[in-house]
């Protein structure tokens, strides 16, 4: 069976707190810089708060323009406000644990990192014999850390 190890990270040129928001509003369902790759809606609880689910969309084509869509939910398992969520994807595609790091830097930015510790399930398990999902995972999670930067980095305290 495949699984994936992926550990995505960046600077974000904003605090710390301004990262945590912008992350958990997406969750929430704010479209505002992960698509068009990925979108979330919020399923039930916050998900900010052990046990919230969110629902995952991959768009592999981008969001609104036709293409497989990848579904499947996480639930949250623990949380250290403005430092990390962790997650675990327990329906759809994907199962296994995840987890957001945001380290606060001397300079007032932010490192954020995601692990990704995934299997595919159901017919994503015959695609990840064709297709390296762990590349375009990564390369998803970088493009949608490279916009959160861009909208963040004029957010300065």
């Amino acid at each position: 069976m495949t699984t994936y190890d992926l550990i995505d990270e960046a600077v974000i040129d904003a605090p710390a707190d301004d990262v945590w928001e912008a992350l958990v509003s997406e969750f929430r369902g704010a479209k505002q810089w992960w698509v068009p790759h990925n979108t979330f809606t919020a399923v039930s609880g916050a998900p900010d708060a052990v046990g919230g689910e969110v629902g995952v969309t991959v768009h592999t084509r981008g969001f609104d323009k036709g293409g497989l869509k990848l579904r499947f939910t996480s639930r949250t398992v623990a949380v250290e406000r403005g430092r990390r969520l962790d997650v675990e994807y327990v329906s759809g595609v994907f199962r296994g644990p995840g987890s957001f790091v945001l380290e606060p830097l001397a300079d007032g930015r932010t490192r954020i990192a995601m692990h990704f510790t995934g299997s595919p399930h159901g017919w994503l398990k015959v695609l990840a014999k064709v297709a390296d999902l762990g590349a375009e995972h990564s390369k998803g999670t970088l493009a949608a850390f490279e916009s959160l930067n861009r909208r963040l980095s004029g957010v300065r305290r």
